[in-house]
């Protein structure tokens, strides 16, 4: 007992000293900078192109910009292995890469600010252009960018992590951070929108990326990386560097894992599969619904935050409790589970009570199930191709839900002949939840994965 007792404060005291720790406070804001953009160009850009009377299938197939985020894997290998142009010899190769791609985000975020989301035409250097392919151009431009500064951001939190307590709780403190950019960009731009408008408040959204910048000229780079770059490679453009910087992640990573590797990808790209699906959908929802876009930000910032920071916190408990493979299970039953409150809700009709509930059980279930997926795949890299490998799991967690969710417009209008628009919205986001049956399945699968078959985490 007493044993017990003194590993227990010990364990405690060790916490309390990795929060006085820097490195910490710099992930909260990393996990902040690199949580702006994503919705700015996908969920809440819906909500504007909706009032903008932009049709739901254009606003699904614009949604097709956050493909930059699921293939990001492709360039991921130069991002290991090339110092950024300029700030790379200035920062470091991780900290120059994650300037110049917040100083990119925020320049195309003020330029979509400018061209805004309208059927129209523009007048550029004397060349007549669609607006609306231009505005297009521009979020293309801020997801790939931001694709980029997730790469990076990634491998910088699991290069700086000392110990896996400390990787943990880098993890959590970049989710808060992240989570709360999300609270940003999803509800208090809102807020933000009905009383100064669309424009400013990207404008403004753009200007929030100087946390990261802020973050990233007062980290530190990482030993790991600094070793590597001073460490001899393979001339990159070469036979033998190209196979080093693309191929060698994949060989390391089915090296490591052996015959359980592709269940573990095929469970990661199916894991979140229903919210992406779903995604949308969701903001154009609420403004056929006819819930104002400031009552959408005061619940999603009030109810749906302290849901969210719940879902964050009983993700950890449960890692601690149960491990990852135990909290990845929990988190693939509750995330398409909360969709079917979105069914409800479109069933029931714009009822202030109903759409809070809606909004409670939505983002304690998201919040849960990010943190039980993001610890997983951490868990999975090697230190020597963290970046890629990382972007290879992200990228796979991502790229099937993004290739499929453009067409989520398209199908709700199709299954709108014959009934309701509400209706139609019902029927679909009941079909997003039957979607996540498959991935519950394959995490089963995963956590009979046999201890001894595990691979240590080591040095490629």
């Amino acid at each position: 007992m007493t044993s017990d007792a003194a590993r227990e404060r010990s364990g405690w005291q060790r916490v309390l000293r990795n929060l006085r720790q820097p490195k910490v406070l710099v992930m909260l804001l990393l996990g902040f900078s690199s949580g702006i953009p994503i919705y700015l160009v996908g969920n809440t850009l819906g909500f504007w192109m909706r009032e903008n009377a932009i049709e739901l299938s254009t606003i699904g197939f614009l949604s097709w910009v956050g493909l930059a985020y699921s293939l990001k894997f492709l360039w991921a290998p130069l991002v290991d292995k090339l110092d950024a142009p300029l700030l790379g010899r200035w920062l470091g190769r991780r900290r120059g890469w994650m300037l110049l791609a917040q100083l990119v985000a925020a320049t195309a975020l003020v330029g979509m600010a400018l061209v805004q989301p309208q059927q129209g035409q523009l007048v550029l250097a004397g060349v007549v252009l669609d607006q609306l392919l231009v505005f297009g151009a521009l979020a293309l431009v801020v997801a790939f960018a931001s694709a980029t500064q997730d790469i990076v951001i990634d491998a910088w939190r699991i290069e700086s992590a000392d110990s896996n307590e400390q990787q943990g709780l880098l993890t959590s403190t970049s989710t808060l951070g992240y989570r709360a950019a999300l609270l940003v960009t999803d509800s208090l731009i809102l807020i933000l929108a009905a009383g100064i408008g669309w424009s400013l408040s990207y404008e403004i959204m753009a200007l929030l990326l100087g946390v990261g910048v802020v973050a990233t000229l007062f980290a530190r780079e990482p030993a790991a990386s600094v070793q590597s770059a001073a460490a001899p490679h393979p001339a990159l453009f070469t036979a033998k560097g190209l196979f080093d910087a693309v191929i060698g992640p994949f060989v390391a990573f089915f090296r490591q894992h052996g015959q359980w590797a592709l269940l573990m990808l095929a469970a990661i790209s199916l894991y979140r599969l229903p919210d992406f699906l779903l995604g949308p959908m969701a903001n154009p929802f609420y403004a056929d619904l006819g819930i104002a876009k400031e009552t959408v930000g005061a619940v999603r910032g009030s109810f749906g935050l302290v849901a969210t920071i719940a879902g964050i916190a009983a993700a950890g408990l449960c890692a601690v409790r149960f491990g990852f493979k135990g909290t990845l299970l929990a988190g693939a039953v509750l995330g398409p589970a909360s969709n079917l409150a979105f069914a409800y809700l479109a069933l029931h009709g714009a009822d202030a009570g109903v759409f809070t509930a809606a909004m409670v059980i939505d983002n304690f279930c998201n919040g849960f199930s990010g943190v039980a997926l993001v610890g997983y795949m951490s868990s999975l890299t090697n230190i020597g191709y963290t970046a890629t490998q990382y972007a290879l799991l992200s990228s796979f967690y991502a790229l099937l839900g993004k290739v499929l969710k453009g067409m989520s417009g398209w199908a709700v209008e199709q299954l709108e002949v014959g009934r309701t628009l509400l209706e139609a919205y019902s029927l679909f986001f009941t079909a997003t939840a039957v979607v996540g049956i498959p991935a519950v399945l394959l995490c089963v699968l995963l956590a009979r994965r046999p201890p001894e078959t595990v691979v240590a985490r080591a040095p490629a």
